[in-house]
């Protein structure tokens, strides 16, 4: 059993969940300086995290697994390869669904009672999920992808914040993040299907590199990381918290994504996953720091 979960966790990449957590909780300490701080809702926001993105990543290793079984660089995934059986990654699918589902639920218990979470959990769910499908129709599969995970700090700020439709300029803080995160998610997904090309126009499926090439899906997937920039860059703008040291921390985000693009090339692909694994896992932990700097700075 301990062997099954593991490989579980290893079929979802359990240790990505560094890439939208972070978004997701700079969200919900920026909400905090509005609300008071709840355990109950630091606690239903991991659980939702980590079980909605289990679900979502789970449910895409079902669907693309005869995808992974013709791809040399995915064949040995868990599916295709025979390690974990369908029957047991559907029922961890299920599960994982069902928990996040549940998760919402929490938000009902504190006080005053926030039912939005709950009432959003099931679209959110089938946002993420129909993620999966994208490749097979659309070139803007990565966008969805980005869109996907910028629902993390969105769905933080309204479990914190609830949500009011008379005033919804009380989004524009989660909103231009989570547009950020949307950016930032496309360009290195475009990065990321570099390695691909080939089979993705063989097996017809969609992608911004099969559609462009190599060179010129780079020169889009920069485009991404600077449209994400910006977005960073006018965040002070929708909240008077975030000063000198959010600004100088954005100096360093902004020299990893540089660093992100100056490793990969179009005849050189080789260091694709350092790009993609821990030049963004430091991007999304970094701002999340910085945030967190900066609040501590201000409260000082």
């Amino acid at each position: 059993m301990l062997v099954r979960i593991c490989r579980l966790l290893e079929m979802i990449r359990f240790s990505h969940t560094i890439f939208a957590l972070p978004f997701a909780l700079s969200a919900a300490v920026l909400a905090w300086q509005l609300e008071p701080f709840r355990w109950l809702d630091l606690v239903g926001i991991l659980l939702a995290m980590i079980t909605a993105r289990s679900a979502a990543m789970a449910f895409n290793r079902i669907v693309d697994r005869h995808f992974d079984a013709d791809n040399p660089r995915t064949a040995t995934r868990h599916l295709p390869s025979g390690t974990l059986s369908l029957t047991t990654v559907v029922v961890f699918t299920l599960l994982a669904a069902a928990l996040f589902v549940a998760s919402t639920a929490l938000f009902w218990l504190r006080e005053p009672p926030n039912p939005w979470p709950s009432y959003l959990a099931v679209p959110v769910l089938a946002f993420l999920c129909g993620y999966s499908w994208t490749k097979r129709f659309t070139v803007l599969a990565h966008f969805w992808l980005g869109a996907a995970l910028m629902l993390a700090p969105l769905a933080a700020w309204i479990a914190i914040r609830g949500l009011d439709f008379a005033h919804l300029a009380d989004l524009r803080t989660p909103a231009i993040l989570g547009l950020a995160v949307l950016f930032w998610v496309a360009g290195f997904d475009i990065l990321y299907a570099c390695q691909d090309v080939e089979f993705d126009r063989r097996a017809q499926l969609h992608s911004v590199p099969a559609w462009l090439g190599v060179a010129r899906a780079l020169r889009v997937a920069a485009a991404c990381h600077l449209i994400m920039f910006l977005l960073l860059l006018l965040l002070p703008y929708t909240t008077r918290i975030l000063g000198v040291i959010y600004w100088t921390g954005l100096v360093g985000i902004g020299g990893l994504l540089v660093y992100e693009h100056a490793i990969v090339r179009p005849n050189d692909l080789r260091r694709v996953n350092q790009a993609f694994f821990y030049v963004n896992g430091v991007v999304s932990v970094g701002l999340f720091m910085v945030i967190l700097m900066q609040l501590a700075w201000s409260r000082s």
